[in-house]
């Protein structure tokens, strides 16, 4: 028999949420670095609880104690902070020391492990879950003949058949079990999802899922569901990955009598090829992103739009309009690519936008680390701001286009270069430069603005003849950035240098 859908329309959920408070939770695993996708399932369930006014809350899920990694929490919590995706409730670090805050905790699934006993042992006081002894081995086989004979890998429910003193015996002996959940046979669950609309699956082509592992842990199927009731979710935003597994939750909501939240499926975040962005990709972890030097405000906009997108079609947004913009109903279905071209787009239109001091400042850290001497940029962060704002994806690249600057000039290596030093104004051109940036005590700006009028005027000496002529000469290149804030990176004595050394060689 098919049940009714434990929801209204997917329209009257969106409407729904301003009758209850609206609480949302970012629930990992502490098996390693804060992924993309994770990275996006965190900020559409801040930006939905906030936009609603509501609260939004952090959970570890440790179950999986075979997986954990040490520092990873610590890890996750300053990047969401530097992210600015601040919870209202979970693990915070207080010192460098973690601290749990809010109502609802503890926050970390381990530390549970009591409450989940609590709740199984009701579910088999109900008849609804039941321990199973069957061991590795005869599970291993049981699949081998299922597919073999081509059936869906699942547990046959052997023991549940068990009778009740069959089951005292064997806990009396001490053998090993583990608790599963009873399904029952042939039922329809329905339910509708923010996302993928109506969606049907029944319990026959269901496993009768473990709920308690053989170490007493939970899995995540049945801790999600305490958790998520207990901590009063009222909104499940979470990886497609989970659609298949909503049934056996709401199974779950329902034989404890409890609501179920709002569920919102999110497309999975794919990688170039078109499959899913793991972490085994080399671009999937976003502290390494902001290592690098993306801005966490251009990559919070560029994850903002895998899966999602403004009525107006809009790609850069500040920070108070994605607020603004940002619903679940306008949520895509299908799976978004993680294009680092287009997130180097996006963060380029950031960097544009900040002026000379908060970059040289951005990228100050940069040149500290990289293996250029002080000497040649110290006092000249403004003109190196100037100079890569325009040439820049992240904040890291100013380094090899400050390397490309200093690099030792290469002539004539290419035709056009060649060229460019073949100008028969090239000797008077240098010559001249060479007098005038002598007579000043430093080079600026304004006095190289100077100096180039005055070869115009006096030289007759204009347009490429002058400025691919002093480029050519000072970098070895026939394009670039402004070549007055080139030379003044360079310096005077740098200038001069190249201008003498491309004079002999004419």
């Amino acid at each position: 028999m098919q049940s009714q859908p434990l929801y209204a329309a997917k329209s009257s959920i969106i409407e729904g949420v301003k009758k209850v408070e609206v609480r949302t939770r970012f629930a990992p695993s502490p098996t390693g670095y804060l992924h993309i996708g994770g990275l996006r399932t965190a900020l559409y369930c801040y930006l939905w609880a906030k936009k609603q006014n509501g609260k939004y809350l952090l959970r570890i899920e440790d179950t999986d104690q075979g997986r954990y990694v040490e520092g990873s929490v610590e890890s996750l919590i300053r990047t969401l902070a530097i992210c600015d995706l601040r919870h209202d409730e979970g693990p915070v670090l207080a010192d460098g020391k973690i601290e749990q805050i809010g109502d609802f905790g503890p926050y970390y699934q381990s530390q549970r492990l009591e409450i989940y006993q609590r709740y199984v042992r009701e579910l088999i006081g109900q008849g609804k879950a039941y321990y199973c002894f069957c061991t590795k081995e005869r599970l291993e086989e049981l699949r081998e003949e299922q597919a073999k004979n081509n059936q869906t890998p699942k547990y046959d429910s052997k023991c549940s058949r068990l009778t009740k003193e069959e089951v005292e015996e064997k806990l009396r002996a001490g053998e090993p079990y583990v608790i599963r959940m009873k399904l029952p046979q042939n039922r329809d669950v329905a339910f509708d999802d923010v996302v993928r609309g109506h969606v049907v699956i029944n319990t026959d082509d269901m496993d009768e899922q473990v709920l308690i592992k053989a170490d007493g842990f939970p899995t995540y199927h049945f801790a999600v569901v305490v958790d998520d009731h207990l901590m009063e979710i009222s909104h499940v935003i979470r990886g497609e990955e989970w659609l298949v597994s909503t049934p056996k939750h709401l199974l779950l909501y329902e034989a404890f009598g409890w609501q179920p939240p709002v569920f919102a499926h999110l497309p999975t975040v794919l990688n170039a090829n078109k499959k899913k962005l793991s972490k085994r990709d080399g671009s999937a972890a976003v502290e390494d992103f902001l290592t690098l030097g993306y801005l966490p405000q251009a990559l919070i906009n560029y994850i903002t739009m895998l899966g999602w997108s403004a009525p107006d079609g809009k790609e850069i947004f500040s920070t108070e309009e994605i607020y603004h913009e940002f619903s679940l109903d306008r949520i895509n279905n299908s799976g978004a690519v993680f294009d680092v071209e287009k997130l180097n787009w996006v963060n380029a239109q950031y960097i544009k936008t900040l002026d000379n001091d908060a970059l040289a400042q951005l990228i100050l850290p940069y040149l500290k680390k990289s293996d250029i001497a002080a000497s040649l940029y110290e006092n000249k962060m403004a003109y190196i701001a100037e100079c890569v704002k325009d040439r820049i994806h992240f904040l890291s690249e100013a380094v090899s286009e400050l390397i490309q600057i200093f690099a030792d000039v290469k002539l004539g290596e290419h035709e056009e270069v060649a060229e460019a030093l073949a100008f028969e104004t090239n000797r008077n051109l240098y010559e001249h430069l060479i007098e005038l940036i002598n007579e000043k005590e430093e080079i600026t700006p304004d006095n190289l603005n100077e100096i180039f009028k005055v070869i115009q005027k006096q030289k007759g000496i204009k347009g490429k003849n002058l400025y691919m002529g002093a480029r050519v000469a000072l970098t070895g290149e026939v394009h670039g950035p402004d070549i007055k804030i080139v030379m003044c990176i360079l310096g005077k004595d740098m200038v001069l240098s190249r201008l003498q050394t491309a004079l002999n060689q004419l």
